[in-house]
Order: C-alpha cells, then sequence, then structure tokens
C-alpha cells in the first residue's frame, strides 16, 4: 500500500496537509500512537498559505549586512575582510560564541537616498503585482534575482500545476531603510510592511548591473509577529550596514547564518537560538520524521548549504538584523523492500501525488530573518521569520 512520508511546507502547504510514514500493516497503529503529539503542532509550518500571493505583489522588508564572531562554527579566524559563500561548519551545535569588540563606524555617503529608494520601491512593487496577476515568469526575471527569482518561479510551476488562480494586490506602504556604509555593502536597501492580521512581510533590494532586483524574502503570519529590533538610523535618518563578518556581536552574520543551518542539518537543537517555529520546532520536526521514517525502514538525509550573501543592518541595541538565504534537500531512501512513502504539499504535486518504493527527496529555497544580539548580551538569537519554496521533487 501506498505510505505517506512527512515533507516540509512551503509558504503554499495548508495546515491540514500534515504528513507522516505508514508502512503496511502495524506500521499504521505504531504510526498514530507515537506520534499523535506531532499532529497538534506544524514545526516549520505556520498558518501562511496563500502568502506568497500577496506579497508578491505589495511591498515588504529589505535589511543587510552583519556583525559578531565565533571562530568556532567558521574554522577560520574571524573577522575576516572578504565574504564566504561555504556550506555549514560541522562544528557541533551549542559551541560557545567568541565576544569581540565592535568595528568603529564610518559615515560614508549611501548609495541612494530615501526619496530615491521610495521611487525604487513603488515601481517595483507595480511591476511585481502585473507579473504576479499574470504569473508571468519571464517579468520576474526584470523584478527579482538568485534564490529569490528561482523560488517565486518555482511557486509560478507549483501553482499552474495545483491549478491556482493568480491573486495579486498591495500591502500597506512600507518602511524604508536606507543604509550607509560601514564595510563595503551599500547597495541596497530595505521596506518593512505588517498589515495586522495577515503577516508581517520583509524584502531586501539589491543593486545589480541590469538594475534593482529584489533579492530576499521573509514573512512572519504569526498574530501578532514577534516584534523586530529597532534599526538604529544616524542624524539624517540612514541606517548602517555591516559586512558578514563584522565583529561586535554575539556571533558575526556568516557565522550565525551556518549555525543556524548547521542545527537544522543534524537536526540538533542549538541553544543559543530561541525557541520558535524555525529552530527548536523545526529541529523537533526533523527528529520524529526521521525517527517515523526509521521504523518505516527508510533513512533521511538532510543538507541545508547557504546560497547567497549575509545582509545585516545595526540595530539600536548595537546588535544586528540579518537576512540570509538557504537550499535544503531532504532524501529519504528505502533500506529495506516494503513501504513506499508518497510526499505531500507543494512536494507531491511536483510529483503528482506518486508513492515510492525507493528514494524520494525534496529541494528547498529558504530565507530567514533574524536578530543576532550585541557582544555581551545574555540574549539569544531569534529567527523572526523565513520563506520557504518547494524547487523540485523527486522519487524512484
Amino acid at each position: 500500500m501506498p505510505q505517506n512520508a512527512s515533507d516540509p511546507p512551503d509558504k503554499a502547504v495548508r495546515l491540514s496537509e500534515h504528513t507522516g510514514t505508514r508502512a503496511g500493516r502495524g506500521f499504521q497503529d505504531d504510526f498514530h500512537d507515537g506520534f499523535r503529539d506531532d499532529e497538534r503542532w506544524e514545526p516549520e509550518r505556520l498558518p501562511t498559505s496563500g502568502w506568497r500571493k500577496v506579497v508578491l505583489s505589495g511591498a515588504a522588508l529589505a535589511v543587510a549586512g552583519g556583525v559578531g564572531t565565533w571562530a568556532a562554527v567558521s574554522g577560520s579566524s574571524e573577522p575576516v575582510t572578504a565574504p564566504a559563500r561555504s556550506a555549514p561548519s560541522a562544528a557541533p551545535a551549542g559551541t560557545p560564541w567568541q565576544t569581540v569588540v565592535p568595528p568603529s563606524a564610518e559615515s560614508q555617503p549611501s548609495r541612494i537616498t530615501v526619496e530615491e529608494a521610495r521611487r525604487i520601491h513603488d515601481r517595483y512593487a507595480r511591476d511585481l503585482s502585473i507579473a504576479q496577476a499574470k504569473r508571468d515568469a519571464r517579468a520576474m526575471g526584470e523584478l527579482e534575482q538568485g534564490l529569490a527569482l528561482e523560488m517565486s518561479r518555482a511557486s509560478f510551476e507549483t501553482a499552474r500545476m495545483r491549478g491556482e488562480k493568480p491573486v495579486s494586490g498591495l500591502w500597506p506602504e512600507p518602511e524604508l531603510l536606507v543604509p550607509r556604509d560601514a564595510g563595503g555593502t551599500t547597495g541596497w536597501f530595505a521596506a518593512v510592511s505588517h498589515q495586522k492580521g495577515v503577516a508581517r512581510i520583509s524584502e531586501v533590494l539589491t543593486a545589480t548591473p541590469d538594475g534593482w532586483r529584489a533579492t530576499a524574502f521573509t514573512t512572519d503570519t504569526r498574530t501578532p509577529p514577534e516584534p523586530l529590533p529597532g534599526v538604529a538610523t544616524d542624524s539624517g535618518g540612514y541606517a548602517t550596514s555591516l559586512p558578514e563578518n563584522a565583529s561586535g556581536l554575539l556571533a558575526t552574520p556568516r557565522q550565525v547564518a551556518r549555525a543556524h543551518l548547521a542545527s537544522l542539518e543534524s537536526a540538533t537543537p542549538d541553544p543559543r537560538f530561541a525557541d520558535g517555529p524555525w529552530t527548536d520546532r523545526a529541529v523537533r520536526f526533523w527528529q520524529q520524521e526521521r525517527a517515523r521514517l526509521e521504523r518505516a525502514g527508510w533513512r533521511l538525509t538532510l543538507s541545508f548549504r547557504p546560497e547567497g550573501p549575509v545582509r545585516s543592518l545595526m540595530t539600536d541595541d548595537g546588535g544586528a538584523l540579518i537576512w540570509y538565504g538557504a537550499r535544503s534537500t531532504d532524501l529519504r531512501q528505502a533500506r529495506r523492500a516494503g513501504a513506499k512513502v508518497a510526499l505531500k504539499g507543494s512536494a507531491a504535486v511536483r510529483t503528482d501525488g506518486e508513492a515510492f518504493a525507493r528514494t524520494a527527496s525534496a529541494t528547498y529555497g529558504r530565507i530567514y530573518v533574524a536578530h543576532v544580539p550585541p557582544a555581551g548580551s545574555s540574549e539569544r538569537v531569534r529567527v523572526l521569520g523565513e520563506w520557504s519554496e518547494v524547487l523540485e521533487s523527486h522519487g524512484t
């Protein structure tokens, strides 16, 4: 009989689409007896059905930079002068942060003014709404870049396969965060928008050789969403961008991003991160999914790899608000003949709901936003939002 395996949800997966493994007579009873608790919560799965349809039609939050150091995670001396895009360190989760002295910020000119950023964003929001209404994947190439573009196009394809109708509109006027440079990281700006009862969304717009493009989105649909920290601004109203290896935080932005991804990849909670849907609850999800699959005679292998730069802005408390992306793959492999696995949610749409006897995998694009406290703080890193989208799924 076909079996079901949990698949990490993207933003279009509804709460009712929770999945599990069932492997023939006897195993189904074991599944229901041992994992009833899991059915009452949704790690990595907030009530975000259809949020991307709205986000693509309006304004969002964008920020960039980073601060802090954590040599134990990166395996190299910090701070360094060039951004790194290597895989997350294999260092165990929970390694103590290394405290360092923050760099002095230089008040260099902003690449654009707030007024210019407003015009750029207004044009972007208008064109995005049109592209979303038409589900125009080619037009998205004029609006987004990198992982964000790949995720948007993937969401269009999933919606097409589901038979969903396009939805578009505009979010409330966003708060724009335009940074000055403190480490060669200008050429971007941020916008934050919150509609009560719907979501708080975030977006990063970056200057590219082809023009301004959105490169990151995040959302938090909790009611109310956990508050974002205040972003520090100077007398001119400009924020301060920080590089990936900036010191002065509990860890550099790059180290924090790697630590988060390492925790998810190993399905091991990291006590340096505050509890939430994208930290301990996501880890719990993977732990239970692995146990469920093992009882069915399957193996689960997880991979979370960083994608693109880490962006940060200095916050009022001396910390940083950071954005970072990842590409994750969850691979399920049968260790013995018997149970079949069928993915659910968007991953199932991509595989036509087929059940597989040997392998089943899904690859996701993921973007997170987190607050990193300043060095010496007793607070933990808080992950404050994310966007995930299934890019592809396969099975044999």
